[in-house]
């Protein structure tokens, strides 16, 4: 099992406004580096390991695994509390941050989002958690997570306190073989209003691909794909999956027949699903342990990252090409540092490739690059490199880009108080 040991006590649901002034700003390399937030480990949350999604009127949406209500047992590493969900709203005197939601782990409302939230069909937030939910004994009695949705009040709020009302869609359990552990995978909707994930553990395998189908105003649970134990085929998918647009789903898993990790396709096959390797990792050159899922360009190509091996032995950025019936991986950028990226590139309009890396950098503490396309060639830029103090470090998620070419996202560790913060990089 994948699970890390929680426990919380029950605790009445707080949300608190704070007025948060423009902060840290540094220059780097024609990029200015503004932190937004720094995370103070209390109702505010702690460690995020997700990116943040933005909105139509440019407010960030994020998730901590940590912090939220401090008086639990509610444990990740050495942090206390379940984690929360939060808003960062984008005023004329800098920016509000709102927790809407804090989780009490036990008591049924799931612990420790370690995803982003995402907006749905219905305009409201969903995402996972990777604990909390009814206790299991194949999770150490801490819960196998959750799929959850949160809704605005009904009525405007008049006062800046502003709570989300959560409703749980799915509780993860793997004692009654209905997978469990949810990581760092972003859920996906169809046309249908059907949500896709996946999940790092599975009860007859190493990890799974699963279906939540909207029906009658509830949700069933289809898994669509379990990794066979034993790695051959794959297994321990750590990020989500994204669609073609034709019903086939693509995404990575950590491990493979290399132990290196895979790239595969799921498709709809009779009355069920086939899975196929689109390519395994060699764990040489061309990197291993594929942590980041993945993203098409407008010819049908999937770009993606690795977190170990490579030129560099810390990862790499890589292409995967359609050709004569099979996939070319082409390896775009070899990093150097101890850890590469866990992150999902964030590609531009012009085709440029942003993102994150955990341990890379000049100061080994993770950065932000940049990849720019030049007619199929490709150069790399570090746009701001972390140095783990109250800049932040160690970023897990990717890179949100606004309409005006501002980026911004998360670092888990770092800051004035060691609890991650809340970035902003602007042209």
């Amino acid at each position: 099992m994948h699970c890390e040991r929680l426990s919380t006590e029950r605790i009445a649901e707080s949300a608190i406004a704070l007025v948060i002034l423009l902060g840290l700003s540094v220059v780097a390399q024609a990029q200015t580096y503004t932190v937004l937030h720094e995370f103070t480990g209390g109702q505010d949350g702690a460690a995020p390991r997700a990116g943040v999604t933005l909105d139509q009127g440019g407010n960030l949406y994020g998730t901590t695994s940590a912090g939220g209500y401090t008086g639990g047992r509610c444990t990740v590493g050495r942090l206390n509390g379940c984690g929360t969900v939060f808003k960062l709203g984008h005023t004329n005197s800098g920016w509000v941050l709102n927790p809407l939601y804090t989780f009490m782990g036990q008591y049924g409302d799931g612990a420790s989002p370690f995803a982003r939230v995402i907006f749905g069909p219905d305009g409201t937030l969903y995402g996972t958690t990777a604990f909390g939910g009814p206790a299991d004994s194949d999770c150490f009695a801490v819960g196998c997570g959750t799929v959850f949705n949160l809704k605005p009040p009904a009525t405007a709020c008049k006062t800046a306190l502003c709570p989300w009302t959560e409703t749980v869609l799915y509780f993860f359990q793997l004692n009654l073989n209905l997978g469990g552990n949810p990581w760092l995978g972003d859920l996906l909707f169809d046309h249908s209003g059907n949500v896709y994930g996946t999940t790092w553990d599975s009860a007859q395998g190493d990890g799974e691909i699963f279906e939540l189908l909207a029906s009658s105003g509830g949700w069933t649970y289809n898994t669509l794909y379990q990794f066979p134990v034993g790695y051959r085929q794959g297994g321990d998918p750590n990020a989500g999956v994204i669609s073609d647009g034709t019903g086939d789903l693509y995404g990575t898993a950590m491990v493979g027949p290399h132990y290196a990790g895979i790239v595969y396709r799921l498709s709809p096959s009779g009355s069920g699903w086939s899975s196929q390797i689109l390519y395994a990792f060699q764990g040489g050159s061309d990197g291993a342990n594929p942590a980041g899922g993945l993203v098409f360009d407008q010819s049908g190509n999937l770009y993606g990252t690795t977190l170990s091996k490579g030129a560099g032995g810390g990862g790499t950025v890589y292409e995967l090409s359609p050709s004569d019936g099979g996939w070319v991986l082409t390896t775009l950028h070899s990093f150097s540092g101890t850890d590469g990226s866990y992150a999902v590139l964030t590609m531009d309009a012009s085709g440029n490739l942003y993102g994150t890396t955990f341990g890379d950098g000049a100061y080994g503490y993770g950065n932000v690059f940049k990849l720019t396309n030049s007619n199929g060639s490709w150069s790399y830029t570090s746009l701001y490199d972390f140095t783990g103090a109250t800049d932040g470090g160690q970023p897990y998620g990717q890179v949100a880009l606004d309409a005006s070419g501002n980026l911004y996202g998360t670092a888990s560790a770092g800051g004035t108080n060691g609890q991650g913060v809340v970035w902003e990089i602007t042209p």
